[in-house]
């Protein structure tokens, strides 16, 4: 696999509010990542996007495909970048990339936290009511990383799986278990406890099935 998307964002303003948004992405060739993500780049709502958990975002080309298909309208507005990613892989998908998952690219090494939840402001930006409901429907959310090692990364450069120690937790059946999909005790248990899950998705799931 290699890097065939990289991009970063600068503030801009979205919506009726006119709320300053980072989800106007433009391509670049390369970058330097640090702890916190793209240097360059801006993330505004923390409590949703940015710190070491949610560093990095990386949205799907198969997912894009599933939009285009059901807003066919939408053929020349998505595409890699408009959903705020940082990142574009064209093999990587919800159901083959999983929870802790350890990558090698370029000097930096990423880990994969837990999936990004879509937000209003992803309909406000391509003009298009319910958008993110479809998303989070379609379980097409994209997921984050956190930076184990940083430096700089470029397009073309090499992506390595190094790492995967939980190859049952895709990020596809995570948000199943999310969206309360899942009955089964024992699944929802191995899903709490993935190794290297965000800690605060670990803490919203214990309270969501009443878990200690």
């Amino acid at each position: 696999m290699k890097v065939s998307g990289l991009f970063t964002a600068k503030v801009t303003r979205i919506g009726p509010k006119n709320e300053r948004t980072g989800i106007y992405k433009y391509p670049c060739e390369q970058a330097v990542i640090d702890q916190l993500g793209m240097l360059g780049d801006v993330q505004i709502d923390k409590r949703y996007h940015g710190g070491p958990e949610r560093a990095l975002h990386q949205y799907s080309i198969s997912s894009y495909e599933k939009i285009i298909k059901a807003y066919p309208l939408l053929h020349k507005k998505a595409w890699p970048g408009s959903m705020g990613e940082n990142l574009s892989i064209a093999q990587m998908h919800e159901n083959n990339v999983c929870i802790g998952d350890t990558y090698q690219i370029g000097e930096c090494k990423i880990q994969v936290s837990g999936p990004r939840m879509p937000c209003f402001k992803i309909a406000e930006k391509f003009n298009t009511p319910n958008l993110n409901k479809f998303v989070a429907k379609q379980a097409i959310h994209g997921w984050y990383y956190r930076v184990l090692k940083g430096g700089k990364i470029a397009l073309n450069d090499n992506v390595k799986l190094t790492d995967r120690p939980n190859p049952v937790v895709s990020i596809e059946k995570f948000l199943e278990v999310v969206q309360n999909k899942v009955s089964d005790t024992g699944r929802i248990k191995q899903t709490i406890n993935a190794i290297d899950l965000d800690p605060e998705w670990r803490e919203k799931l214990c309270k969501q099935f009443s878990l200690t």
